[in-house]
């Protein structure tokens, strides 16, 4: 039994999230810190005009909405969410992650075709949005 006054919760050890990238990449586990500065570079190079943003804890790109996130561990880092991971199928974990050993080289080139998909298939979004509020007539407005 916990003694009055004392808490037992695992909350009070965390520390708290990093206010931007490169305070989250220099909290990670310094093996990890070379592949997630490249991760971060690809994804920058390949979606330009995503907004780089902490959320849910970890390193998030929004274009105009959620793009991918990336994330750092002791063994691997990590790309959510992986979606049609062409390529790269050897690295998913689970539904929609993709985990990259840090004792591998990391596939930039797929990784940025990755990228470059999500933000196009973002694009035709936008784009049947926009066609669909101009399709209106002006009585239905």
């Amino acid at each position: 039994m916990a003694r009055a006054g004392r808490s037992t919760s695992a909350s009070t050890t965390q520390k708290p999230p990093a206010a931007t990238a490169e305070a989250y990449i220099a909290a990670q586990p310094k093996a990890a810190q070379p592949h997630l500065r490249r991760l971060r570079a690809a994804i920058k190079e390949a979606a330009p005009g995503a907004q780089e943003r902490i959320s849910y804890g970890i390193v998030g790109y929004f274009y105009p909405t959620r793009l991918v996130y990336f994330g750092g561990a002791a063994r691997h880092v990590a790309l959510y969410p992986a979606g049609d991971a062409k390529g790269l199928e050897k690295y998913r974990y689970g539904a929609s992650t993709l985990r990259f050993p840090i004792d591998q080289a990391l596939p930039l080139a797929k990784i940025k075709a990755l990228v470059r998909a999500r933000v196009r298939e973002r694009d035709a979004e936008r784009v049947t949005r926009t066609a669909g509020r101009a399709g209106r007539s002006a009585s239905a407005r």
